[in-house]
């Protein structure tokens, strides 16, 4: 119970610190580098770099990975994207990806009735302008009840666990961390959700550090660069 009550008033500060934060949080960072490994083995990487002009901030990122088993390639993955916001509120957004040579896509702007207008490959209709682009890089994604997917526009209601502090070690770094794991909000078990990722934030400066899943293997996130 004691431990029980730990956790939830650790949650509570941490909501508490950043219920008015946004996204000029990052406007020291300039650059950060992810490498992805599939069951522990490096398969490819994923890139944001970060730009403030006036009162707009843009977000470009690019990512890409490759599986292959037996000279076989299963999987081949490439994915741009571009986040623009205007004093903290997202107010644009446009991504392309190409899985399997499978083209998918999302398109996002605030429109004049200050909703989000998203035409994707999978969603096409409007949601509410306090949600969020689920690239995991901005940590108020927690305080959400869905998320916008980068790849192809669709609409995830999600609940979120803060599992707690945890020391974790990154390339030999140790961090102290922030667990929270995200699931879909539904009523499908937990290995039928489209959305079930552990994510780790830094408790220092809540800069994200790695993400977990388990889908046909354990795929990681891990944060190699910071500029």
């Amino acid at each position: 119970m004691k431990k029980y009550s730990a956790l939830v008033l650790i949650f509570s500060i941490f909501i508490y610190s950043f219920a008015s934060g946004h996204v000029s949080h990052y406007k020291k960072i300039k650059f950060l580098k992810y490498e992805l490994f599939l069951n522990n083995k490096l398969i490819g990487k994923h890139i944001f770099d970060f730009k403030q002009e006036g009162d707009l901030f843009y977000v470009k990122s690019k990512g890409d990975f490759k599986v292959n088993k037996l000279g076989v390639v299963l999987m081949d993955y490439k994915t741009e994207s571009e986040e623009v916001y205007k004093n903290g509120q997202l107010i644009e957004f446009h991504s392309k990806t190409n899985q399997n040579d499978k083209k998918k896509f999302a398109k996002i702007i605030l429109n004049k009735k200050n909703k989000l207008s998203i035409d994707g490959s999978s969603y096409k209709g409007e949601t509410d302008k306090t949600s969020l682009i689920g690239s995991w890089w901005n940590h108020e994604i927690i305080k959400n009840s869905k998320q916008i997917s980068p790849i192809s526009g669709r609409i995830n209601k999600q609940k979120v666990n803060f599992l707690g502090k945890k020391d974790i070690s990154i390339n030999g770094k140790n961090y102290n961390a922030l667990h929270f794991h995200f699931l879909s909000d539904n009523e499908k078990p937990a290995d039928k959700k489209k959305l079930n990722i552990h994510i780790w934030y830094d408790s220092k400066n809540l800069l994200w550090l790695k993400a977990s899943y388990d889908k046909f293997g354990k795929w990681e996130y891990r944060l190699i660069e910071v500029r």
